[in-house]
């Protein structure tokens, strides 16, 4: 019995409306949708595709899960700004 697996699914909003995504573990594995539910079944798709031709050509190792980190930076002012 094959037991389920989770992966990380980065979402951008695209400057065209909608959104994309691309999966940290899976390089090259992305797709797009014009609303999150859109989005999310795609990408479920482009998952199982992916393990589906990874399977088949045994392309290579996935990705250890990534890490995220927030980089507090100090504020900065806009160039050209009067001190």
């Amino acid at each position: 019995m094959q037991s389920d697996s989770t992966y990380t699914a980065v979402v951008w909003a695209a400057e065209e409306g909608g959104y994309w995504a691309e999966v940290a573990e899976l390089p090259g594995c992305f797709s797009q949708g014009e609303s999150k539910g859109e989005l999310l079944d795609n990408i479920q798709d482009a998952i199982e595709t992916y393990l589906d031709d990874d399977a088949e050509t045994a392309a290579g190792p996935l990705r250890e899960r990534p890490e995220f980190i927030k980089i507090p930076m100090p504020a900065r002012r806009p160039a050209g700004a009067a001190d």
